[in-house]
């Protein structure tokens, strides 16, 4: 996950404002996944339940980063495939059914633990927590999709921040 999105910086960094701070909300998001996992390079923080303000400063940058993808990037794609092109457009409308199926799991991963400690068991939440992880990591691809399309078919201006 980490490196796809270093390589997704370097790809479309400096083209708009608004990708530039939803792929580093991305970065953060994948490095507060993997400190909460204990995946490397945080596997040593792993030997017991992460506590409930690491669960829920996960959940607050979840949401963010749904929410900056839904009000703001897709936003912007969205407008610019109704300027630019009807491929883009069907590209876009055959990926967001996908990109919603992680975003109903993020919320219910949300619901469930962002502020319930007593809803918490290891084996549970560690099965969710993976669960969450495959979801996102198919969604940061079918996203990557919808930069490239915006990025290279429409070249968007600066002003879209």
């Amino acid at each position: 996950m980490y490196t796809r999105v270093q390589q997704a910086q370097q790809k479309w960094g400096g083209s708009l404002n608004a990708i530039d701070n939803w792929l580093q909300e991305r970065r953060e998001l994948i490095v507060c996944y993997c400190r909460l996992a204990g995946l490397p390079p945080f596997e040593k923080d792993r030997h017991t339940m992460p506590s409930q303000d690491k669960i829920k400063e996960f959940c607050q940058l979840l949401m963010d980063y749904l929410s900056a993808g839904h009000f703001e990037v897709y936003e912007q794609i969205v407008a610019q495939c109704a300027v630019n092109g009807t491929d883009s457009r069907k590209l876009a409308d055959s990926l967001y059914p996908k990109i919603s199926v992680s975003t109903d799991l993020a919320l219910e991963f949300n619901d469930k633990y962002a502020d319930h400690l007593s809803t918490r068991r290891s084996g549970s939440f560690d099965l969710e927590l993976s669960a969450l992880g495959q979801a996102l990591e198919e969604r940061f691809a079918l996203e990557d999709k919808l930069i490239d399309t915006l990025h290279a078919k429409h070249q968007p201006t600066q002003t879209m921040a």
